[in-house]
């Protein structure tokens, strides 16, 4: 089963900052390509590391 997940992209001073609201993970960058590839990373590395309950936890949040 393929999961969806958002990326929030905005622009603040000279950096973008990156957010997956669903998981309530945020990353940056120097530009928009480069916030999302280090979100990107950040999510698969806390779907690596994360037990399955905070997995769960986030994931559907009640």
């Amino acid at each position: 089963m393929k999961k969806y997940l958002t990326a929030i992209l905005n622009k603040e001073d000279d950096m973008y900052v990156a957010l997956c609201p669903e998981l309530d993970i945020a990353s940056q960058g120097r530009t928009v390509e480069e916030a999302k590839g280090n979100l990107s990373e950040a999510v698969e590395l806390f779907f690596e590391t994360a037990s399955p309950e905070e997995i769960t936890k986030r994931s559907c949040p009640l």
